[in-house]
């Protein structure tokens, strides 16, 4: 309970510390950044402090925590100068606007606090991964951190997300383990913060600009849409889940008692393809029923063998507990979409001259987009391409609001670009000296289009407000409007032409890319067909039929894409006044209203790509790139599900049928998405009666069940630092724990495949300057004696001081054994015999 006051005061300090600076960097905002300026501050001051840090100039303690505090501090300083009353006035004037604020943050920080210290486990899935590098990078002097599960090397990985939390761990005097589970509350709460702010400031620009000092209740109210649709509602598989308990849709042969489900068996959805369970009910019960809402797309060879695809949305990351670089990054890319929505209001209106090249932003605008988008490269880098592709096409849609379109449009989308991306690398160089990535080239995705039911099972609960909005876009367009009302004359044309050439042009591509591979890996090609038990034309006969089958989902995501391409570039825009005159100006105020077509046409594009072409990494297939972009388009599609939401909540009056069917479509949509919360809550938190008691550090957990191994842990925590040697064991498995929790190196954590490890120990990261002189020695099995890294010099001969920990999973050898080590029996002294 102490850590999470001490999060949450210093954290709005940090927020509070911060907001004078948002305040100059946000002038487009209605919130003026306020709503910003936690994730904003946490940006800063993380960057300020690994830079340092990575530098020399600091060492990874308090001191340097609190100097790039300092650091902020005084940049907040510097933008209050002489713009002291301003800032006091507007506090003033929108003191709804920061009690709400305030109260959410407060609210969802506890809320997922809460949650999560029901439910604290840090055993299964990436988190042992996780708590190993907050621990790693506690117990690191310098950055890089030292990588705790390959030692003598630092983190080759996105770790800026690590870095953060290790800082306020430090403040607060607490463990990894207890960090870990508040820093994922923290995010949490910062999401939610940031997606209310972006949909206030939103529907106050949504007539192209802001509304008075004092905007109505009703937008506060409605701006909570955002974090509704972004953090809480969930895809319609917990709706399956529940009609499948109740088993509606099946029935059992009464003399055979065998039963049938066309339906399920056609929806194709894993378990929900068998017969449910007896005693039916309302209240899903299957072991780890919730985990399949993350596995809704089913992709499958020629064959017919199933490949798995990752298809995860924000609850159930947080529902899972996962504090990966995806859940991570969340806030931060919200907060790429305000600096992006910023620059298309106009907010950083200026002027940057250099090499005989101009571009239409002030310079600390500039700075500030590079500082974000190189972050985001550093949290994970998946995103930094569409942010950056948002805040760039952003930045055109507001010169040609200037301007108008032209082919100088095209100039201003490289001299952004290109400078922006140069400047966000050089910003977070250090970082890139010693980072490997998985990425190797773009391969064609010939088998694996999705499904158009698994489409609308996955994004139904969005796809059904944007559409609801994209209708009535459509039907306004016929009419003149009301006498306030911006009317958007749809280039259907342009939509159609852009929609369906984008599409052939990824045909196109995957085609190119199959006669590519078939020349340059025409070995690995042939092996695949053999495999498929297929030539090259049956391939492409089986593999086009199948995607005709499947057109459901294409149709579908056609249908967003072209009318939200058509209205992003309309015909026309008319201002319809109240004395029928138009301003067809083309300086006249952007409408957010395009800026959301914006958001909307680039989350189809992320959904539209996997079926067609994805991103080479260690798994072969598309089963990450569905993964990172359908968390961001989940991202992006859930502010325009709010904002078309919220637009209609405002627009549609009395009892037509379009109001009351809107509200009644709303309410089920709502409804449907919160089934997964609910359930899913009460099934991860033993209806919030934990066996072990409430508590938000996982280490209580390994007291109570291996009290044996916590105090070897405890042990080695105030060790002299030194390297762990554990046995090599499975990935996802209980091995490698001690380094997990201690954040000593160990020499192989989880191994996870050959080629992963090659490439971690491939990845040019230096060796850390210090030699370890001490030689903690923790489960030991056959294996772990055998790996090579284990008798490297550096692991083993520079050791001058040993400890043993011999845990549940290890096996200790005598030294006479012929399987020991030979020459590391000297180095082996017992400190804890335990188990």
């Amino acid at each position: 309970m102490t850590a999470f006051f001490i999060w949450y005061l210093f954290v709005s300090l940090l927020g509070w510390l911060t907001f004078p600076l948002a305040y100059r960097l946000f002038p487009a905002l209605a919130d003026r950044g306020y709503t910003l300026a936690r994730a904003a501050g946490m940006l800063l001051w993380g960057y300020i402090f690994w830079l340092f840090v990575s530098l020399g100039f600091a060492r990874n303690d308090l001191g340097g925590i609190f100097l790039a505090l300092a650091v902020v501090g005084g940049l907040s300083v510097w933008s209050i100068v002489n713009r002291q009353s301003e800032v006091i006035n507007f506090l003033r004037s929108n003191l709804a606007l920061i009690i709400t604020t305030e109260v959410l943050f407060l609210l969802a920080f506890a809320f997922l606090a809460f949650v999560r210290s029901a439910n604290p486990e840090l055993a299964s899935t990436e988190k042992p991964m996780e708590l190993a590098f907050i621990n790693g990078i506690l117990k690191s002097e310098t950055f890089p951190p030292q990588d705790p599960w390959l030692s003598g090397y630092a983190i080759s990985y996105y770790y800026f997300g690590y870095v953060m939390t290790a800082m306020l761990a430090r403040l607060a005097d607490i463990n990894g383990s207890m960090a870990h589970n508040l820093m994922t509350a923290l995010i949490f709460a910062l999401g939610a913060v940031g997606a209310f702010g972006i949909l206030y400031n939103l529907l106050n620009s949504v007539h192209g600009r802001q509304t008075a000092d004092r905007p109505p209740s009703s937008v506060l109210g409605l701006s909570l849409l955002a974090p509704l649709f972004l953090l809480l509602v969930s895809n319609f598989e917990a709706l399956l889940e529940v009609l499948h308990k109740r088993g509606l849709g099946w029935l059992q042969n009464a003399e055979t008692g065998e039963w049938s489900g066309p339906f399920w068996i056609w929806l194709d959805m894993k378990e929900l393809s068998q017969p449910p369970v007896e005693p039916l009910g309302w209240i899903p019960d299957r072991y780890l029923w919730w985990w399949r809402a993350s596995r809704v797309l089913q992709d499958y060879d020629m064959l017919g063998g199933h490949r798995e695809v990752i298809d995860e949305f924000p609850f159930f990351s947080f529902l899972l507990g996962d504090l990966h670089p995806h859940v991570l990054a969340i806030p931060f890319g919200l907060l790429a979409v305000s600096v992006a929505l910023n620059i298309f209001l106009g907010g950083w209106r200026g002027r940057i001259e250099a090499f005989g090249l101009r571009l239409h932003i002030n310079a600390q605008g500039f700075l500030f987009s590079a500082l974000v988008l190189g972050g985001l490269a550093f949290l994970n880098t998946w995103d930094i391409l569409v942010s950056a592709a948002l805040i760039v096409s952003a930045y055109v849609l507001w010169r040609a609001n200037e301007d108008g379109w032209n082919w100088v449009r095209l100039e201003d989308l490289f001299l952004l670009g290109l400078p922006l991306g140069v400047v966000s690398l050089l910003l977070y160089f250090p970082f890139y000296l010693g980072f490997s990535s998985q990425a190797g080239g773009v391969l064609p995705n010939f088998m694996y289009p999705t499904r158009g039911i698994h489409l609308w099972v996955m994004w139904g609960t969005l796809l059904l407000p944007i559409f609801s909005c994209l209708l009535y876009l459509i039907s306004r367009s016929r009419s003149d409007g009301d006498s306030t009302d911006t009317v958007l004359r749809p280039n259907w044309k342009l939509g159609f032409s852009i929609g369906l050439g984008f599409t052939l042009f990824l045909l196109l591509l995957t085609l190119i890319l199959g006669v590519i591979a078939s020349i340059l890996e025409k070995d690995f090609v042939a092996y695949f067909l053999a495999s498929q038990n297929m030539t090259v034309a049956q391939f492409l006969g089986a593999t086009t039929l199948r995607r005709l089958t499947y057109i459901g989902s294409l149709i579908t995501l056609l249908a967003v894409l072209i009318p939200a391409l058509a209205f992003l570039f309309p015909r026309s825009e008319s201002r319809v006044t109240s004395n029928d005159l138009q301003d067809s100006s083309p300086a006249a105020p952007p409408s957010s209203l395009t800026f959301i077509l914006l958001l909307l046409a680039l989350g189809s594009l992320l959904v539209l790509v996997p079926d067609f072409v994805f991103l080479r990494d260690q798994f072969g297939y598309r089963i990450n790139t569905v993964f990172k972009f359908y968390y961001q388009a989940w991202m992006l599609w859930s502010l325009v599900a709010a904002f078309g939401t919220a637009m209609l909540l405002q627009t549609l009056r009395g009892m037509t049928f379009a109001n009351v069917g809107f509200r009644v479509l709303t309410g089920l949509v709502i409804f449907c998405g919160l089934l997964y919360p609910v359930f899913g809550l009460m099934t991860k938190t033993s209806n919030f009666k934990p066996p072990l008691g409430y508590t938000l550090d996982d280490f209580d957990r390994i007291k109570r069940e291996n009290p044996d191994d916590a105090a070897g842990i405890e042990f080695l925590r105030s060790a002299p630092e030194g390297i762990i040697v554990e046995a090599v064991g499975d990935s996802y498995s209980y091995y490698a724990r001690v380094s997990a929790y201690t954040g000593l190196q160990t020499v192989l954590g989880w191994p996870r495949s050959r080629g992963a490890v090659a490439r971690r120990v491939r990845a040019a990261r230096r060796p850390q300057a210090r030699h370890p002189h001490a030689l903690h020695h923790a489960p030991l099995g056959r294996g772990a004696g055998h790996h090579p890294a284990v008798r490297h010099p550096l692991h083993l001969r520079r050791s001058a001081r040993a400890h043993l920990h011999a845990g549940q999973r290890g096996k200790i050898l005598p030294s006479s054994d012929p399987d020991f080590p030979a020459g590391q029996r000297r180095h082996l002294r017992s400190a804890v015999m335990s188990g």
